[in-house]
C-alpha cells in the first residue's frame, strides 16, 4: 500500500481532506493531512506565512517516515508541493496536483491566474483584501460559487464553518525550483471539469506547459474531496497502483 501526504489549498486546512482519509485509509493507505502555517488549527501568524514556510511544513511531514510519499497537492497546494519537491526531492515518491496550480521554475499563483485562460476565476474575481499583513476574504456566497459549486447544502455547511482567510504572501512569490527539475513521469494532474476557481481551460494551459505522465478528470467543482470523495480515493489508489507497476517494470526501488 501507498503512504499519502495531501495538503490543502487557500482557505482550508487539512481538514477538508478528512471524507477522503477516512477511504484512503480504508483502503489500507497511511495517511496524512497537515495545516500549512495559518491555516487550519495552526496558528502561526499571517506575518509569517511565506510559501518557503509551506514547503518548509511539507518537507517536515514528509520526514516523518522512511516511505517516500505520493505528494498531493490540492489549488494553492499545487505551488506547495512543487516548492517542496525542490526541497526535499527523495522523500517524494509522486507528485499528484488535484485542481492545482502546476507553476513553471519563477511563476507565482497570482502570475498564473492573470494568464488569459485564468479571467473565468471566481476566486480572484470576488476576493476581497483586509489587514496588515494581507489576507484574503471570501464572503459565504463566492465560497460556495468558487469552490463548492457541486457540494450538497449540508456539505457546503461543514467546509463554511471551518474556512478561514487566507494570508496573501505565498500568492506573490515565485516557485525557485533550481538546477534540477522536476521530472515529468513524477507527476499526475488531475484535471476538474466545472472548475469555477481554476478555470478548467487554464489547467490544460499548466498542463501543456509542463507535461505530466497522466491526465485524469473528475466531473465535479473545484473542491472533490466533498463532492466526489469516494471517486476521488479510487482515483488516487489507481494512480498509486500504477506508479508502482511503472515502478516496479522499471527496476525502481522505492527510494530510486
Amino acid at each position: 500500500m501507498a503512504r499519502f501526504v495531501l495538503i490543502h489549498g487557500a482557505f482550508a486546512g487539512g481538514w477538508c481532506w478528512e471524507p477522503v482519509v477516512d477511504l484512503l485509509e480504508q483502503a489500507g493507505h497511511e495517511v496524512s493531512a497537515p495545516d500549512l502555517p495559518g491555516s487550519g488549527a495552526d496558528d502561526t501568524p499571517a506575518g509569517d506565512v511565506t510559501l518557503n514556510a509551506y514547503a518548509d511544513r511539507v518537507c517536515s511531514e514528509l520526514s516523518y517516515s522512511h516511505q517516500p510519499a505520493i505528494l498531493v497537492g490540492h489549488s494553492m497546494g499545487g505551488m506547495v508541493i512543487t516548492q517542496a519537491a525542490a526541497r526535499c526531492p527523495e522523500r517524494i515518491a509522486l507528485l499528484v496536483y488535484l485542481a492545482a496550480f502546476l507553476p513553471r521554475d519563477g511563476q507565482s499563483l497570482l502570475s498564473l491566474t492573470q494568464l488569459p485562460e485564468g479571467a473565468d476565476d471566481q476566486v480572484q474575481a470576488n476576493l476581497t483584501i483586509e489587514g496588515d499583513p494581507a489576507v484574503g476574504v471570501l464572503t459565504p456566497r463566492a465560497l460556495a460559487h468558487a469552490l463548492f459549486n457541486c457540494a450538497t447544502t449540508r456539505q457546503l455547511d461543514w467546509a463554511l464553518a471551518r474556512i478561514r482567510p487566507q494570508p496573501l504572501a505565498p500568492f506573490l512569490e515565485p516557485v525557485a525550483i533550481g538546477a534540477h527539475p522536476i521530472d515529468p513521469s513524477k507527476r499526475v494532474y488531475i484535471r476538474c471539469a466545472q472548475d469555477h476557481a481554476i478555470p478548467p481551460v487554464l489547467q490544460l494551459r499548466m498542463v501543456e506547459e509542463s507535461p505530466c505522465a497522466a491526465v485524469h478528470e473528475l466531473d465535479t467543482d473545484h473542491s472533490p474531496f466533498l463532492s466526489r470523495s469516494a471517486q476521488l480515493a479510487k482515483l488516487l489508489t489507481r494512480i498509486a497502483a500504477d506508479h508502482q507497476q511503472t515502478e516496479a517494470a522499471s527496476g525502481s526501488t522505492p527510494n530510486g
